[in-house]
């Protein structure tokens, strides 16, 4: 054993419990027993721990993916740290290179600026806003300027730099790297020495920027923090980390009957991961869940109570219930209380071409391939006729199970 490693049968009540918390559904906590002594040292002197997470705003969004390492800073918020919110608008305009083979093309300050508005109003559906430090990385990172940034690179060794792994995939085979992207993982690392933070949290595809962090505080004779990364989250598909690119999200804006049927979409396999990842439960309410399901009880039940978990944190409770009671009509084959209305000319109107004026379907050629496939219903009825012409009058038209309109035709 290391001289100085604390052992968990050392540890007071809050501590252990501070540690358990932290370590839920973590991939990596480095180094865990330097984690202990931090969280000692803040119960004996009452001093909450600063705990970092830095978020570039490279889109105008965020889905639900995001959001594992907004709850798992939420959870230690509730133990009564200091959580930062940290916006990267200045390391956005170097361009994350983690994970990339080619150079990521920085946003313009205008791009940047229109994305962050979103990113704190999305990050206070997790985090408490009454208790969240909102910063800009632009404070100290402009002030620093030329001479500054020199002094800062002289840091570190571009043989290390070297060994970071997307870097060294990209010079064997002969990939250009710019100059630029070596300083980025330097500047979010000079992030944790401004804040001087006790803890910084990312995803696992962060590991090298926040070792970063550790080593910088060291050479600016700070004690160093300590890092936390979270896994990617699987999505819908089960497979695929969550992307939009791969259609197998959810947005976090998104419309609530719709993320609601999105959760009950995802096996009973997957459920658990999320249970442990996205929701705030206990970890002993989950397992108290899961022995229940075991046990004979229908999983669907506990599917249910995490897609309501999910709408309602980014909705509200009536709406995530509104959600419930909607699936259940859909289910039923019946229709939702509330649907879109339209008007629309020209009857007699081929099916295809209602389709696609009443935004069901994207095209003709689109809504044709829905009749083929059974997935078209007028009133209820399944469409099977491509050279369907319906005349003047209402109609309920349903595509797939959550795409609905009440068409007045004319």
């Amino acid at each position: 054993m290391k001289p100085g490693f604390v052992t968990s049968a050392s540890l007071s009540e809050g501590v252990g419990r501070a540690l358990e918390i932290s370590l839920r559904g973590t991939d990596e906590l480095l180094p865990q027993d330097e984690w202990i002594r931090k969280l000692q040292r803040s119960e004996a002197t009452g001093t909450p721990l600063r705990i970092k997470l830095g978020l570039d705003p490279t889109a105008p969004d965020i889905h639900i993916g995001h959001t594992v390492v907004l709850n798992k800073m939420r959870q230690l918020q509730d133990l009564g740290h200091t959580v930062i919110f940290l916006i990267g608008d200045f390391t956005t305009t170097i361009g994350d290179p983690s994970g990339r083979n080619t150079t990521r093309p920085p946003l313009t300050r205008e791009q940047i600026e229109a994305n962050a508005q979103t990113y704190y109003r999305q990050a206070s559906l997790v985090l408490d806003p009454a208790r969240t430090e909102i910063r800009y990385n632009s404070e100290w990172s402009d002030p620093l300027g030329a001479r500054g940034m020199i002094q800062l690179a002289a840091k570190y060794t571009v043989a290390r730099m070297m060994e970071r792994e997307d870097f060294n995939k990209r010079f064997k085979a002969g990939q250009s790297i710019s100059v630029h992207e070596f300083l980025y993982p330097l500047m979010q690392g000079y992030d944790s020495v401004a804040l001087r933070s006790d803890l910084e949290l990312g995803g696992t595809d962060q590991k090298f920027n926040l070792l970063m962090g550790r080593h910088l505080q060291q050479e600016y004779g700070q004690e160093p923090q300590c890092i936390l990364t979270m896994p990617l989250l699987e999505g819908l598909d089960g497979v695929e980390k969550m992307s939009k690119s791969k259609n197998n999200y959810i947005g976090i804006s998104e419309d609530p009957n719709t993320m609601f049927a999105k959760v009950l979409s995802i096996s009973d396999t997957l459920m658990w991961r999320w249970y442990t990842l996205l929701s705030f439960k206990s970890i002993a309410e989950i397992a108290a869940l899961k022995a229940e399901v075991e046990a004979g009880r229908n999983p669907k039940d506990a599917k249910v109570a995490l897609a309501k978990e999910i709408t309602a944190r980014f909705h509200s409770i009536p709406l995530a219930d509104a959600a419930e009671q909607d699936f259940i009509n859909r289910s039923k084959g019946g229709v939702p209380d509330e649907i879109p209305e339209l008007n629309l000319s020209g009857a007699p109107l081929g099916i295809a071409q209602l389709l696609k004026q009443a935004g069901l379907a994207p095209s003709t050629s689109e809504g044709n391939r829905l009749i083929d496939g059974g997935g078209v219903r007028i009133d209820s009825s399944v469409v099977s006729d491509k050279g369907l012409k319906l005349p003047a009058g209402s109609y309920v038209v349903q595509v797939g199970k959550r795409k609905f309109a009440r068409v007045h035709l004319a």
